[in-house]
C-alpha cells in the first residue's frame, strides 16, 4: 500500500470518485464527502487533501468554466481496487 492511502479523506475522495463513473465538480466532493461523514469540512483542509492526490498522480483536475472537475486517474484506480481487495480479505478472514 501507497503512503496516499493512510489518509481516510484520500481514500474517500478517490472512491466517490470511482463511484460517480465520471467527473464531479469539487464542490459536489465535498458536499457528498460531508454528507457521509455527516459534518462539514473545512475548505482548506478539504482542498488540501484534493490536491495531494493531483500532485501524486492519481486524481486529473481541469478546469470546465469557472469551476474545477476532478476524475480517478487509471493509477488511482488500480490504488483504490488494490484496497478494496485487501478490505474484502480483511473481513472474509483470510
Amino acid at each position: 500500500m501507497t503512503k496516499w492511502l493512510r489518509s481516510g479523506r484520500r481514500r474517500d475522495i478517490c472512491l466517490l470518485l470511482v463511484a460517480a463513473d465520471d467527473e464531479l465538480r469539487g464542490q459536489q466532493l465535498k458536499s457528498r464527502l460531508e454528507s457521509h461523514y455527516d459534518d462539514r469540512l473545512e475548505p482548506k483542509s478539504f482542498y488540501g487533501s484534493l490536491s495531494a492526490l493531483v500532485d501524486a498522480g492519481f486524481v486529473a483536475k481541469r478546469t470546465e468554466g469557472l469551476h474545477d472537475v476532478y476524475a480517478l486517474t487509471d493509477g488511482g484506480e488500480q490504488r483504490v481496487r488494490e484496497h478494496y481487495e485487501w478490505v474484502r480479505e480483511c473481513l472474509e478472514g483470510e
